[in-house]
């Protein structure tokens, strides 16, 4: 793949040699300048950025915050945001609104396909927290919702008080889902407890793990915003899950037991996202090489893992590792990307960038080049 891109770019450049070869005559036609392209990324993963890809009216169609993404088996790309006019924008990979709806998802966050049975679902979290016209934090009961792609509701998973697994008081605020091969249901408690609570396919409750005050280090985790299953090795699927606070993912079997830990510095990632051997996330937040900066702040960028390793920080400084150990990143200072909250990788290695707190922007392209 590296080799044919070269080839490709080398050719491109030749072309472009050509065309900006001076020309004489008498009937010289001046022609505009060309936008000029951003490309960003790091080595065989570098990416043209197409800021005006997705087709819809700020009207019509209003965005909030562009959460999450995935590609569905026709190859549809459903996003989840948290605008109660359109909670679910469904596009084509030309941009192309094809279809929305969603009314009742004002903390709209979370959204995870899983095909059952030939036929494609969806489950969407409602984090219960969502930004009222003042500005102020504003907090509901948070939800699980398991969904048609047309939206149809099959079950909802409610508050883990009701069949005594939380304390009263304990706020339940769901960002994310993951589903295990056997159809367990994952869910992240990223906004609340930081709880890892796993079900069966029905929604009946099995287990749960974690916590911001385990105080067994392996098994903490502070801001449980991602859950992902990681099928990289076939025999045997992993649970990962996000840390953010601490900058990092943790790993355990599909019933809890803590397997591994990968510390990211500077990097306070989002859900991962897996193709292939990569592993691709949003960067929500980062901290400049000086001072220190609030969560309002544009700090973010996205990641992406070849096995362990982070190969290319689209948005932000190139990866380096001194004595097998990674370097701090930081977002470029011209800030290509705001907030890195979630990657939507299509068959062609384009990425989909949803970014939360972005001026109400729509989903980023990143045109692999």
């Amino acid at each position: 793949m590296a080799s044919r891109r070269t080839f490709i770019k080398n050719i491109t450049l030749a072309g472009a040699g050509i065309a900006t070869a001076p020309t004489f005559g008498f009937h010289l036609i001046k022609k505009k300048p060309s936008k000029k392209e951003e490309i960003i990324g790091h080595g065989n993963y570098q990416y043209r950025i197409v800021r005006d890809w997705a087709q819809i009216s700020s009207t019509r169609n209003p965005i909030l915050n562009c959460h999450e993404m995935q590609m569905d088996s026709k190859g549809r790309l459903i996003m989840m945001g948290d605008h109660t006019d359109n909670n679910i924008l469904i596009f084509d990979k030309s941009g192309k609104l094809l279809d929305y709806w969603g009314t009742s998802y004002p903390g709209g966050h979370g959204l995870t396909l899983f095909n059952e049975g030939g036929e494609d679902v969806l489950f969407l979290t409602d984090s219960g927290w969502f930004l009222d016209k003042n500005g102020q934090w504003v907090h509901h009961n948070g939800r699980v919702t398991k969904t048609t792609t047309d939206g149809k509701v099959i079950f909802d998973i409610g508050h883990p008080q009701t069949i005594g697994i939380y304390k009263a008081g304990d706020h339940f605020c769901p960002s994310e889902t993951a589903i295990g091969p056997n159809g367990d249901i994952y869910v992240a408690d990223g906004y609340g407890m930081d709880y890892i609570l796993q079900y069966d396919s029905n929604g009946k409750y099995i287990r749960h793990w974690g916590g911001k005050q385990n105080s067994n280090p392996n098994y903490r985790l502070d801001s449980a915003h991602g859950v992902a299953i990681d099928y990289r090795d076939k025999n045997n699927p992993l649970v990962v899950c996000t840390s953010r606070n601490e900058e990092s993912f943790k790993w355990f079997t599909l019933d809890g037991k803590f397997v591994k830990s990968l510390h990211l510095p500077n990097m306070q990632i989002c859900r991962p996202v897996f193709d292939d051997q990569n592993l691709y996330a949003g960067v929500c937040w980062s901290q400049p090489k000086v001072g220190k900066t609030t969560w309002k702040e544009h700090t973010g960028f996205v990641t992406i893992l070849e096995g362990d390793k982070v190969v290319s920080n689209p948005g932000g400084t190139p990866p380096e590792y001194k004595g097998g150990k990674l370097q701090k990143s930081y977002q470029l200072k011209h800030k290509p990307i705001m907030h890195g909250h979630d990657v939507c990788v299509d068959e062609d290695k384009n990425l989909y960038i949803c970014q939360w707190n972005a001026n109400k922007t729509p989903p980023l392209k990143l045109e692999r080049v």
